[in-house]
């Protein structure tokens, strides 16, 4: 028997990244654009954030990489849809058009739009967020990818990441994202579908 340490870290949430990440990195060479757009949706707590980071972090060309999270953008906790619609408009569009996008992040504390960034069309970008794979989204993405989990595990992960602060509006939160996945079917859309323990 070997002394030596298994490749495998015993941590099976950094594992089902790991191969998630490969196979959208895949993904991604197929497509060989040099400004290619992944979309990653999915319910709260189900890894998306983690997903985009890692893609990000790992990507499979070179130069900078643009990565917006929807968190970001929502305009409070009643703005699921609202969310997806304004990055679609002011991020998405854009850079499908070949133009500078720009958006402003939501601050949550003051109830309002705050500063200004601006997305490059000539970069690729990577957008994740609960809500956000639409039919209309899923026109202007090379990409699109549905991350599911336990409920359990999404519930765990989404209250260690986000608190108090979330656990009360936990149930509002997720009638929004019922009806997002009634009305637009997100992962019956995606070209890659990833699951998370």
């Amino acid at each position: 028997m070997s002394s030596a340490p298994s490749r495998s870290n015993a941590d099976p949430l950094d594992d089902a990244l790991t191969a998630a990440v490969a196979a959208m990195s895949a993904r991604v060479v197929e497509i060989g654009a040099s400004n290619p757009v992944v979309v990653i949706d999915g319910r709260s707590g189900a890894g998306k954030s983690s997903l985009a980071r890692r893609l990000v972090a790992a990507w499979p060309g070179r130069g900078r990489v643009q990565m917006v999270a929807l968190d970001d953008v929502y305009p409070g906790w009643d703005g699921l849809a609202a969310g997806a619609d304004y990055a679609r408009e002011t991020i998405l569009l854009p850079h499908a058009r070949g133009l500078l996008g720009v958006w402003e992040r939501w601050d949550w504390e003051l109830d309002e739009r705050a500063e200004a960034y601006a997305i490059d069309p000539s970069l690729p970008l990577v957008v994740e967020g609960s809500g956000l794979l639409t039919p209309e989204v899923a026109r202007l993405a090379d990409l699109t990818v549905w991350v599911e989990a336990p409920t359990d595990s999404r519930r765990t992960r989404a209250l260690a990441r986000d608190g108090e602060t979330y656990r009360r509006h936990w149930d509002r939160w997720a009638a929004q994202e019922d009806a997002h996945l009634a009305a637009h079917d997100p992962a019956a859309r995606a070209g890659l579908r990833v699951r998370l323990p």
